[in-house]
């Protein structure tokens, strides 16, 4: 095995949920585990969750969803997009719940229930999503009184929530969060006035969950709070969140590189004086990106942060360690602490213009997760 990993804490990540939670308040609460889990793993995260107090799970794919059942998960978990046809069997089967927000969505949600004898007595349920002004998906709001009836007439369906999603909840000073709101009143308002019973409303992701209390609702639904990682700037440091992945690695090859030698791909790269160039056996195929050698970025040997040298190539990358004493099997920290410093996913965010949420969701497969937590 290569001497690569990345670490997950799970006592973080239930942490980070009872800090949220203490932040929300008396909420339902919805751990996002989409992705794999941004990356860090999506059943043991989830099971971390469950127990720092969520109370049921997201997902973007039906498949993911699936994965938690096979996992053992009986929590509620809800698909957070609308199916395709072709999975809805796949959904009902597995117990899991529905988005919808169009007439065929419903449909096919209406169907794949009588298909498996679901009737009132247990239901399929629903969450009927609306655009509020995001324009990724949502039923418009003048569509939602007619698509809410239409899954109230189907006894194999349940209108379980409203919902929306925040497109800035990330800037707290923009204006249109609170216009977002307003429509998302005015559909519920639609609704009530309708004779529509909607038994939970939900809004907020991690950002609007933290820095707009009107967004909290019913449930709020968080998923990069829960991984330790700030939304955005603007919101760091309000709660008090613990990163849960670290990425590490070894130093596989140790050499002298004379002054001005060019160094990596492209040799652009070249160090002033004669230097010492260490191996890191991690890439591009696994989640470093190839344009932190251009941005300035730096990883921890030692305890002192290093310079990356060159142009990281698919499979390793080379570090600058001066005249630092450095030795193949030495401990490289890409992603979190070493001696009293700390490399965050926001550090490497920052320098490439991205945001975390990119960074640990592209730890590719190829790196091991080590899971940490403690036996209470």
């Amino acid at each position: 095995m290569r001497p690569v990993w990345a670490d997950v804490d799970l006592d973080a990540v239930t942490a980070n949920v009872r800090a949220l939670r203490a932040v929300v308040g008396p909420v339902l609460f919805c751990a996002v585990v989409k992705a794999d889990g941004y990356g860090h793993g999506a059943v043991p995260v989830a099971s971390a969750a469950l127990a720092g107090g969520a109370d049921l799970l997201g997902v973007a794919l039906v498949a993911e969803g699936a994965e938690l059942r096979d996992a053992g998960s009986a929590a509620p978990i809800l698909v957070l997009s609308q199916a395709s046809p072709d999975e809805l069997d796949v959904l009902v089967g597995c117990d899991l719940e529905a988005t919808a927000y169009t007439e065929a969505g419903v449909a096919g949600l209406a169907a794949a229930a009588r298909r498996a004898g679901r009737g009132a007595e247990r239901p399929v349920r629903v969450h009927l999503k609306v655009d509020t002004g995001m324009h990724r998906v949502g039923a418009q709001p003048d569509e939602v009184v007619a698509l809410a009836r239409s899954i109230d007439v189907e006894p194999g369906l349940a209108l379980a929530s409203v919902f929306t999603h925040c497109a800035v909840a990330d800037e707290p000073d923009d204006p249109f969060t609170a216009e977002q709101l307003r429509r998302y009143e005015e559909v519920l308002a639609d609704l009530a006035a309708a004779g529509i019973d909607v038994p939970l409303r939900h809004a907020a992701n991690t950002a609007a969950a933290i820095a707009h209390p009107d967004a909290r609702y019913d449930v709020v639904r968080c998923g990069i709070g829960i991984y330790g990682l700030d939304p955005s700037a603007e919101v760091a440091g309000r709660v008090p969140l613990r990163p849960a992945m670290a990425l590490r690695s070894r130093v596989s090859h140790v050499k002298r590189v004379a002054a001005g030698e060019g160094i990596s791909y492209g040799l652009r790269y070249r160090p002033e004086r004669e230097t010492t160039i260490a191996t890191v056996p991690l890439g591009y195929a696994d989640g470093v990106p190839r344009a932190l050698s251009s941005v300035g970025a730096e990883v921890l040997v030692g305890g002192r942060r290093r310079p990356i040298a060159g142009t990281v190539t698919m499979d390793q990358f080379l570090v600058d360690c001066g005249d630092d004493p450095v030795a193949v099997g030495d401990d490289v920290v890409l992603l979190g602490e070493q001696g009293g410093d700390r490399i965050g996913a926001d550090d490497w965010a920052r320098r490439l213009g991205t945001i975390s949420y990119e960074i640990v969701c592209g730890i590719s497969t190829r790196v091991p997760r080590r899971y940490l937590e403690t036996d209470t």
